[in-house]
């Protein structure tokens, strides 16, 4: 086929290259240029132009210039034809995506939607117009095919780096399309292909999220969007005042710090945040046992099963790198996902993604299990239950 590759100048998306490649596949390597270290980015759309700053890409992620050239070098050796794509007003929907989650009081992925979005949205649209037949990128995570049917998402083999979850809103069509050469490879071997074919990219260290916040969330959103921080109140779980904060913006469901209350012999254990009304602008605190959440209810699902409203048992996962929790799930009459775990599962937050796999509560149990568990569905949470009867 011919592939059009995603290569961040990253080991991962070179051995991609190289695997292709040796399987006989026409290769075209394509960088996405999202910004640089220090780099402007498109202002943002939707925030007031007097109060907002442009957006950096900061120093420890991807798709720098730097970045840019390590893959050029790279396609260079492979001898393969390579491009570089301005995505960057494009990245600004997900920076506003970002910022917009936090206004509201929700806990945003930026990772899950730049895959949406950009790696197998607006990069599909290029790899069609280059008459490609699917994209190709270099993550940890596999396409399979169960007795041959219709193309399924399912982990890694390399637990450790399994990057199914953030892959799960790109939805059948992309999958069907898709092709994802080191999923059944783990990191070290990986490294070692590279390192065996003379890849100068071999030990590079691995890009950590997010890449457009080179500072803490925090900062980064009071420069874009300064005027909507305000002071407002920390409540208890009663509704009584405890202290103030310095905008709801600052803070994420489970942190403990940062929290501003006296210490006084009603409040003599750790606090940390349970709850954020954006309305309002309040925080409410209370023990780290108050997190624990039962069940949740996600929108804007994408289903790789038929949607069933029979309860069905799989491992939802809630974190890029968390635990599959034993769970039971079903669709709702409106296609949304009612998922209840069958143990409690702490600081879940709406705006998180929730992805659901086939899989038994044994396997989830199981830190060494194959990664052979395939995505049933993947949604957005929007809403939490702290009993399992609410």
């Amino acid at each position: 086929m011919k592939v059009l590759l995603a290569m961040s100048g990253g080991v991962d998306s070179s051995v991609a290259a190289v695997l292709l490649t040796q399987a006989g596949h026409e290769v075209v390597g394509c960088f996405m240029r999202l910004g640089s270290p220090g780099e402007t980015l498109d202002a943002p759309t939707a925030a007031p132009a007097c109060s907002a700053k442009p957006a950096r890409i900061g120093h420890q992620g991807c798709c720098s210039i730097n970045d840019s050239e390590d893959a050029r070098l790279v396609a260079a050796q492979l001898n393969i034809p390579f491009y570089v794509v301005n995505f960057k007003r494009d990245f600004g929907r997900i920076i506003d995506y970002f910022a917009q989650e936090y206004e509201a009081g929700r806990t945003p992925n930026p990772c899950v939607r730049c895959n949406d979005w950009l790696k197998f949205g607006r990069l599909r649209e290029y790899a069609a117009q280059l008459g490609c037949d699917a994209v190709a990128t270099g993550h940890y995570a596999q396409v399979t095919r169960p007795g041959g049917a219709t193309a399924r998402l399912s982990r890694g083999v390399d637990r450790a780096k399994d990057q199914s979850y953030v892959l799960f809103g790109i939805g059948q069509d992309a999958v069907e399309r898709m092709l994802l050469p080191i999923g059944g490879l783990a990191k070290s071997e990986v490294r070692a292909i590279a390192q065996s074919h003379g890849l100068r990219v071999f030990d590079k260290p691995d890009s950590q999220e997010i890449c457009f916040v080179p500072q803490d969330y925090a900062t980064f959103l009071e420069d874009r969007r300064s005027a909507s921080f305000s002071e407002g109140t920390v409540l208890n779980e009663k509704g009584d005042a405890l202290g103030r904060h310095g905008g709801h913006q600052r803070f994420t469901i489970g942190q403990r710090r940062g929290i501003s209350v006296p210490t006084t012999a009603a409040v003599s254990i750790p606090l940390y945040v349970i709850e954020k009304d954006a309305v309002r602008n309040t925080i409410t605190v209370g023990p780290r046992d108050a997190l624990d959440v039962y069940a949740v209810t996600a929108t804007d699902c994408v289903w790789y099963d038929e949607p069933s409203r029979e309860w069905r048992s799989v491992g939802a996962q809630v974190r890029a790198h968390g635990r599959a929790i034993p769970a039971m799930m079903r669709s709702t009459e409106c296609g949304a996902m009612e998922i209840r775990f069958l143990e409690a599962e702490s600081g879940v937050a709406p705006g998180q993604a929730v992805v659901c796999y086939a899989t038994t509560a044994s396997a989830c149990a199981a830190d060494d299990a194959p990664g052979d568990e395939t995505i049933v569905a993947g949604g957005w949470i929007q809403s939490t239950a702290r009993t399992p009867s609410e």
